[in-house]
């Protein structure tokens, strides 16, 4: 996990050198920076490994000591579980610290970098710092993909990475509206994965279970595009 923050940090360098020296679209930068990675991956391990699908070792599920006692939420969240959970919500919460009770995290450079100018601040540096902590986040999301549920890498990520940016605006840009549009879009997207099994479920065609969280997405931005 930390090799691929690292990778990640790397990485992202290309977005921040294009989108913050060369003033590039950031749109334009990031579709394009994507688009190289899912080809730049692949022909890396065919380089190196022989083959653009490569197995990882996982991470071994297992139960939380006591809290798996809870009745009824202790067998439902703490049974079974990766550690990678419990690290992404420690992020969470230190993000949100970070952003809401930190000098270092209330500075406008995207929104108002000439006030932090004038402060003595160098806007340029904060957002260098920005964009390398958001390629260590996607670096480490994508680590966390292949150790847990998919277990082999083959270039893609089946979209997921689309999703998170769907959850971004869906909870507004807000860490904890975040973590609210992430429950909801993992709970949407298990429910499609496994609505043939169930007989109350099985009578709707999947793609719609599938494409609902995307469709709240776009009725959420549309209702909350004024703020």
């Amino acid at each position: 996990l930390t090799a691929a923050a690292i990778a990640g940090i790397l990485y992202s360098l290309l977005h921040a050198f294009a989108s913050i020296t060369l003033k590039a679209d950031q749109i334009i930068s990031g579709t394009a920076i994507n688009m190289l990675a899912a080809a730049l991956t692949v022909y890396a391990a065919r380089s190196i490994l022989g083959s653009g699908n490569i197995r990882v070792n996982g991470i071994i599920r297992s139960d939380i000591p006591g809290l798996v006692k809870i009745p009824l939420l202790g067998k439902l969240f703490f049974a079974e579980s990766y550690w990678s959970t419990w690290l992404v919500l420690l992020i969470l919460l230190l993000s949100w610290f970070l952003l809401y009770k930190t000098s270092f995290g209330l500075r406008a450079c995207g929104e108002h970098p000439s006030a932090v100018a004038s402060a003595g601040i160098s806007v340029h540096k904060m957002r260098y710092f920005a964009v390398c902590a958001s390629g260590a986040l996607a670096g480490l999301g994508g680590a966390v993909i292949l150790v847990t549920y998919s277990g082999e890498f083959n270039g893609s990520v089946d979209g997921l990475g689309f999703l998170a940016l769907a959850a971004l605006i869906f909870g507004q840009w807000k860490p904890l509206g975040i973590l609210g549009a992430t429950f909801f879009f993992g709970f949407a997207r298990t429910v499609a994965n496994v609505s043939q099994v169930i007989p109350s479920l099985s009578v709707i065609p999947p793609i719609w279970l599938k494409i609902f969280p995307y469709a709240v997405t776009l009725i959420a931005l549309v209702l909350f595009s004024k703020h």
